[in-house]
């Protein structure tokens, strides 16, 4: 029904020459059932279920790929699910790859370290991912289903070949709801892993590392809330590295002063953030939920630069405080002093002349009410 709210599974094109979307597939209606077709047959009949909370990600042949999230499966129902998913935008057709047709299906971890055809992680929304140089995908924790079939966060690392299609449990516990092993911050080690935790943000350096931020999971004591912990991993080494950040929840913010880049600077603890990478390998990190100044929490529109070299954070731009008012000016044209409201839950992407996209997520519109949005912004970093 027209102007009914749940889950959808409609694509979009948006041109950046034309500045115009372009419906690509799926249905117009709320909650639709996946059609599977034949386990690695593509076919235009095809398409994914309804869903939320998925991971996504481009290779390097241009394809987009889909995993899990909350949504409906083959028979209509809803619930978790851990279906992979690969679109030719050439071809506009989707090929069920691995997961289950069914929801809330469990994982099949195997020997930790040796990738297997019957490997599968289990049902998950709200998961973080990484591509590698490979084409190969990184997938970290989430709230889903663990090995003795509970259901709660995790802290499992997956890698997925494209080329052999098989899943490798890397690190992390089967289990649900485990506590961080924070080590020494800026030390790497085998022992280091982040706790249980979803809805973080990620990034992939220049020589292939691995780093995620934050989210709404388990610090070092067992206790569960948002995060401020920023992590790097490494591929070559097998090692986690804490690298900033409290091994505590609900921390707050160092916001210093603006623009000027300080070792004692950090972003508050927060779930639902977005993030990019520039040119020169620094973290951007926007927005989400979580903690402000004065210990204020709620939606947020504070950007953040992280520099890997220099290990430190600076605050550039938005409030710091929550509920931060957007300023739109006039459409089309930037302006120093535009800049988006706060949100949580927004979707991201970097353009081939680098510059960064932000659409939509639940915040604050021109009028000051909070709801879900459709505003589109460019930043030129």
């Amino acid at each position: 029904m027209a102007g009914s709210n749940g889950n959808l599974n409609d694509l979009w094109e948006y041109s950046l020459n034309t500045r115009m979307w372009t419906w690509i597939g799926g249905s117009k209606l709320i909650d639709a059932s996946g059609v599977y077709g034949i386990q690695g047959t593509p076919s235009t009949s095809n398409v994914p279920g309804a869903r939320q909370e998925a991971v996504a990600w481009t290779d390097s042949a241009g394809n987009f790929w889909l995993f899990g999230g909350e949504g409906f499966d083959f028979a209509g129902y809803s619930g978790n699910l851990n279906d992979l998913w690969e679109y030719s935008p050439s071809a506009k057709t989707w090929t069920w790859v691995s997961g289950s047709k069914l929801i809330n299906a469990p994982d099949v971890y195997g020997t930790q370290g040796t990738p297997s055809a019957s490997n599968v992680p289990g049902a998950r929304q709200e998961a973080v991912s990484w591509i590698d140089s490979n084409g190969n995908l990184w997938l970290f924790g989430g709230y889903g289903v663990d090995s003795a079939g509970n259901t709660g966060d995790l802290n499992d690392l997956w890698e997925y070949s494209s080329s052999s299609k098989t899943w490798t449990w890397v690190s992390g516990s089967k289990l649900m709801s485990a506590s961080g092993v924070y080590g020494t911050k800026g030390t790497p080690s085998s022992n280091n892993v982040p706790g249980a935790r979803q809805q973080g943000v990620t990034w992939i350096d220049s020589s292939g590392n691995l780093w995620m931020f934050g989210g709404y999971g388990f610090d070092s004591v067992g206790n569960a809330n948002d995060l401020n912990d920023l992590w790097e991993y490494s591929l070559s080494a097998n090692t986690w590295t804490w690298v900033s950040g409290l091994a505590l929840v609900n921390s707050s913010p160092v916001y210093g002063t603006q623009g000027t880049p300080s070792p004692g600077n950090v972003p508050g603890a927060r779930q639902e953030a977005i993030s990019w990478i520039d040119s020169a390998g620094n973290l951007w990190l926007f927005g989400g939920t979580g903690v402000a100044s004065a210990g204020g929490t709620g939606d947020l529109n504070d950007l953040w630069k992280y520099d890997p070299s220099a290990k430190t954070w600076v605050w550039i731009d938005g409030s710091n405080e929550v509920a931060g008012n957007p300023v739109y000016g006039i459409k089309g044209t930037a302006a120093i002093g535009n800049v988006p409201g706060a949100r949580q839950s927004a979707v991201a992407w970097i353009d081939s002349t680098s510059n960064f996209w932000m659409f939509a997520g639940y915040g604050i519109d021109s009028a000051d009410n909070t709801g879900d949005l459709n505003d589109l912004w460019e930043f030129t970093p």
